[in-house]
């Protein structure tokens, strides 16, 4: 039997276009291929099992903008099916998803099973064979079709063929990709927090600041938003996010590096020691260790005056020149000496993968090798956390879709 589409990877952009391009041509003889035993993990477990399935950005252009890598790419993706396309479609399959305070759009179950379902039904629907245990070995192209060999010794048969196998940690992921002449962009980590070895904060885990400002000492790399101290270092939104911009840079010192935290978000040296002389002056006799300034917790206040010299019993009328210069420091140069990174929770993203020169972002198709297409992960594409990755497989997967269905 030769199939019109094999699809190889059992995941968020493997399923779509599946299923996009048997309902946009009815008839089509599809096939999912998966390595692993089971289709659809990263689904399951994305968004602490509630699946995070996009994020409430509906400009293009801004929607782009949060990814590191893929941003111009995305950018003419997005201009053709974006989130208001993908929340439809969902929509019209029985799915209403919600939108969170931070912008991340959920099911209204809470449930990821309840998008697993989707896909899987319409899978079934759609007649869409699905293999599991079936990693492709490599590739071949035979008059004018695609012969997939298998790593259990098996093979098919495809006229068009799309890979959407996800991002892999090392280059042999690609091995059978780069066999076929494609170019491939070595896979970094990305999405990751920060090991704090000295534990300078470790007592305080648990106390989260909304509003900070992250820098990587020696660089252009910053980062604003919520921050998390952890039992291992730092950890939240906005140090998330600066792994991702900072991906490549940070791989290249083996993860070693001097992070800065302004704990009271982008305010100027000048700015902050002006106010603190000022209440030297107007609030001389009230105590400094007990009155935390700038909405921070009285815990973290209390450990930046340690750090900085200023005891339980003093109060603004006492205290020195030194301490106030210790403290606006401590206050918006926090360095955290990094050494090392922990994935963050399942969110495993790597950037690297096809590089984007090799695809025609008007279809998604090989541009050496007619009637290949790529979708999701499996491109050097990634983005920030907040179900930014998951509608870069929407997309591409849709784009793909269409020219499959069109050929």
């Amino acid at each position: 039997m030769i199939y019109d589409l094999i699809v190889a990877g059992g995941g968020a952009a493997g399923f779509f276009a599946a299923i996009q391009a048997s309902e946009l041509k009815s008839g089509l003889k599809v096939m999912i291929v998966e390595k692993s035993p089971k289709v659809l993990s990263k689904v399951r477990v994305s968004g602490g099992g509630r699946c995070n399935v996009t994020h409430s950005c509906f400009d293009p252009i801004q929607l782009s903008s949060h990814y590191p890598r893929g941003e111009k790419f995305l950018k003419q993706i997005f201009k053709v099916y974006q989130v208001r396309d993908v929340t439809q479609w969902f929509a019209d399959n029985g799915v209403e998803l919600k939108t969170e305070d931070d912008g991340r759009m959920f099911p209204v179950t809470d449930d990821s099973q309840t998008i697993i379902e989707c896909l899987m039904r319409n899978a079934i629907s759609h007649k869409i064979r699905i293999e599991l245990s079936k990693g492709v070995k490599n590739v071949e192209k035979k008059e004018g079709q695609f012969v997939i060999h298998f790593q259990d010794g098996a093979s098919a048969s495809t006229k068009k063929f799309l890979v959407a196998t996800g991002g892999t940690p090392t280059t042999a992921g690609y091995e059978w990709l780069a066999q076929l002449g494609l170019k491939i962009v070595s896979p970094v980590p990305s999405l990751f927090t920060f090991n704090h070895p000295a534990k300078t904060f470790t007592d305080l885990m648990g106390i989260s600041v909304p509003e900070a400002y992250l820098k990587i000492a020696g660089t252009k790399f910053v980062a604003r938003g919520p921050v998390l101290i952890t039992h291992w270092g730092l950890s939240g939104p906005a140090v998330i996010r600066l792994s991702a911009w900072a991906a490549i840079y940070l791989n290249s010192v083996e993860y070693n590096f001097t992070v800065l935290v302004s704990w009271i978000g982008h305010q100027s040296e000048e700015n902050l020691r002006a106010i603190l002389l000022d209440l030297k002056q107007t609030k001389g006799k009230q105590k400094i260790f007990t009155n935390p300034l700038f909405n921070l917790s009285l815990r973290l206040w209390q450990r930046l005056c340690t750090l900085s010299d200023i005891h339980e019993e003093k109060i603004w009328g006492e205290v020195s020149q030194k301490s106030i210069n210790r403290l606006v420091e401590f206050l918006i140069r926090c360095p955290f000496e990094i050494k090392g990174k922990t994935t963050f929770k399942e969110e495993f993203v790597t950037c690297g993968g096809v590089d984007l020169d090799e695809v025609n972002v008007a279809t998604m198709e090989s541009k050496k090798i007619s009637g290949l297409y790529f979708a999701g992960e499996i491109l050097n594409i990634d983005g920030e956390t907040g179900g930014f990755n998951f509608q870069a497989a929407w997309s591409t997967a849709a784009i793909a879709a269409r020219s499959i269905a069109s050929g």
